[in-house]
């Protein structure tokens, strides 16, 4: 075996287990292929938040049968949330019998040694492997293989102890584990002596970071130590929750260089009929009071959320509920999607909204936020903004964010990815802004 490749669905949390899958083939000697077909490996690590992703990931592994067959010694291995899932594993090996190994969330670090196992059979037997507990162990030995200089994922803990009526997470990840603050902290210290810029703190729920452990450690003190870091890069995290996000979390945010100035703070709805049956353990008055006390220290705050549309019972004033809090708080981006039942979740089982309902409503809270969109991007114009560059998608363009965590476009050389640079900006589309680079501020 030469070459290995991923194919990876889901969130941010997916792409960063997928650099420690890729760390633990390149320990085995094998290197990245540009595609399936030319891979003596291929790794799907997938999602189940949605059932679109389920049915997209379920396609794709369906293409993979005739290069299967053609060779049949390439190992084809599925693991992630939608393995983990109650007779998923099965319902996969049934329907995809060409499959090698199949893994869980909490085995899929186990890859290398199920390969070795699966290679030394004399005849080739599916290994599978999905046992699961509410708290399994957090690693700290997986190598790590990243993919998304000058950006770097930095996982605070693992599982959600939230059980929201719709979400499978709890189910599929287990219950909350916080690593150790030295090793999170160490590993920043290495990242940015290794010239990374921006590092992303992950967690289902970072607000709960350390409430787990005995002694006193949790999301603020973390946040402070990091915040002594010496060096220019910044600090994002992904995802803060309304019911636990905390003023001194968002002062000490707002007082240190480093932190973007950008928060991601899921809402789900406006009504607070629809936040009680999913179990979001906040109401919409205190909402908007997070909101303004986001907007009290950090006026110029980039703030993005998550809304979903038809959750079962989600009645047309329920509805308007969320639409007049869009537009009162008038966030910077939004991700906008209709509920999906998940097997096993509460809310599958309550009355569920008609599929033409949910889809006039998306369309209309998509049309609503892209015009607020639009509206906050038109702000930015002739403004000069600090841009780390992270990317050039073709010759002569570079893309970066703002601290706000707006995407700008520009003209530049390559050798900038990873620089600060200051970008006057010029024009602007929807949430896209457009500028051109000036030598000083």
């Amino acid at each position: 075996m030469n070459k290995y490749y991923i194919e990876t669905f889901g969130c941010q949390m997916n792409v960063h287990e997928s650099e420690k899958l890729a760390g633990l083939m390149e320990e085995r000697g094998l290197v990245l292929a540009p595609a399936a077909s030319e891979a003596d490996v291929i790794i799907f690590n997938t999602c189940c938040i949605r059932d679109t992703a389920e049915k997209k990931i379920e396609g794709y592994i369906g293409e993979l049968k005739a290069l299967k067959r053609s060779n049949p010694d390439k190992i084809l291995a599925v693991t992630g949330c939608m393995t983990q899932q109650v007779g998923r594993a099965e319902a996969l090996k049934k329907r995809f019998p060409f499959i090698d190994i199949i893994l869980g969330t909490a085995n899929q670090y186990d890859i290398s040694e199920k390969i070795d196992e699966l290679l030394s059979l004399k005849k080739r037997r599916a290994q599978i492997d999905i046992s699961f507990c509410d708290s399994p162990r957090v690693r700290e030995d997986v190598p790590v293989c990243r993919t998304s200089f000058p950006n770097a994922w930095v996982n605070i803990m693992y599982g959600c102890n939230n059980f929201c009526t719709y979400c499978i997470v709890p189910y599929v990840r287990g219950r909350e584990r916080s690593r150790a603050k030295s090793d999170i902290l160490g590993e920043i210290r290495s990242l940015t002596d290794k010239g990374y810029a921006e590092i992303t703190l992950l967690g289902q729920n970072v607000d709960s970071y350390g409430s787990d452990f005995k002694d006193g450690t949790n999301f603020y003190k973390l946040l402070k130590d990091i915040s002594e870091i010496d060096g220019k890069f910044r600090v994002r995290f992904m995802t803060s929750h309304p019911k636990d996000i905390s003023e001194e979390v968002i002062k000490i945010i707002a007082e240190t260089p480093n932190f973007c100035k950008n928060v991601h703070l899921p809402v789900q709805a406006g009504s607070d009929a629809v936040l009680k049956a999913m179990n979001r353990k906040y109401t919409r008055s205190r909402y908007l009071e997070l909101i303004d006390l986001i907007r009290k220290y950090m006026p110029d705050c980039g703030i993005t959320t998550d809304v979903m549309v038809g959750f079962p019972g989600e009645t047309d004033a329920d509805f308007e509920d969320t639409v007049d809090l869009i537009e009162r708080v008038r966030f910077q981006n939004a991700f906008t999607f209709v509920y999906s039942p998940r097997a096993g979740t509460p809310a599958a089982l309550m009355e569920q909204v008609a599929p033409e309902v949910k889809k006039e409503r998306i369309t209309r809270l998509v049309a609503l936020q892209n015009r607020i969109s639009d509206e906050i991007s038109s702000e930015y114009l002739n403004k000069t903004e600090e841009i780390l560059v992270e990317d050039a998608p073709r010759d002569g363009v570079l893309v970066g964010r703002t601290d706000s965590g707006r995407l700008v476009s520009f003209h530049g050389e390559k050798s900038l990815i990873g620089s600060f640079v200051n970008v006057r900006i010029t024009s602007n589309k929807a949430s896209a802004l457009f500028g051109e680079r000036v030598e000083n501020g």
